[in-house]
């Protein structure tokens, strides 16, 4: 496990990726199309895979983990910081729901990078208290992966981003097409799932996104 600095996660929010195996075409495999991903610009991967059995996903936690670190990009765990823990995984993102009753820092560690979707500047404001080095906000647009998901107003990202000084992510819906209207937002990066893992060519599209990606930040 790497120790990561302020700096290095708030670079590494530029383009991440949440896996997503529903799109894996024959003979493709998560970490296939990770390593994929991370040749072309990918700066963090999140092994998000909810339908998965625990043992599973510690399967997959571990060689994406290797894949990673190989590549020098941060490698999350989503949910659970007991399987973040136990596959090395460089940390963990959790949503609101997983932080109740809980000192997530304390469970997951000083050293180890904790995430926290936040859709309200309350809940970022919690989450930066909670000990998050990270917050991932949205949804931005409109996700098939979050059906019950509501677009988040422009107004509301700026107010989260005034509101705390946490390396920033968006995420929903975001596609090439779409990517550079967040310029200006104060966003860090953006996340991504079927814009890569739905491509018919997941290396190209994690090119053109990542180019996109470092023209949006810029422009911020």
């Amino acid at each position: 496990m790497t120790r990561y600095t302020r700096d290095e996660i708030r670079a590494a929010m530029r383009l991440y990726a949440v896996t997503d195996r529903r799109w894996l075409r024959p003979g493709e495999s998560l970490g296939s199309v990770c390593r994929r991903a991370l040749e072309n610009g990918v700066t963090l991967i999140q092994l998000r895979e909810k339908d998965l059995p625990p043992a599973e996903i510690l399967r997959e936690a571990e060689e994406l983990g290797a894949l990673c670190r190989a590549f020098r990009a941060p490698f999350v765990v989503n949910d659970s910081v007991e399987l973040a823990l136990a596959g090395g995984a460089d940390g963990v993102h959790l949503g609101q729901s997983d932080l109740r009753g809980r000192d997530v820092r304390a469970l997951l560690g000083p050293d180890r990078i904790l995430g926290i979707t936040a859709r309200t500047v309350e809940e970022a404001v919690a989450a930066q208290r909670a000990g998050a080095d990270y917050i991932g906000v949205g949804s931005v647009f409109s996700t098939g992966t979050k059906r019950d998901a509501r677009p988040m107003s422009r107004e509301t990202l700026t107010a989260i981003r005034a509101a705390v000084s946490l390396p920033m992510v968006a995420i929903g819906g975001i596609r090439a097409d779409n990517i550079l209207s967040l310029a200006g937002s104060g966003v860090d990066g953006a996340a991504v799932v079927s814009a890569i893992f739905a491509a018919d060519d997941p290396g190209a599209a994690a090119a053109e996104l990542a180019g996109l990606a470092r023209e949006m930040v810029g422009r911020g």
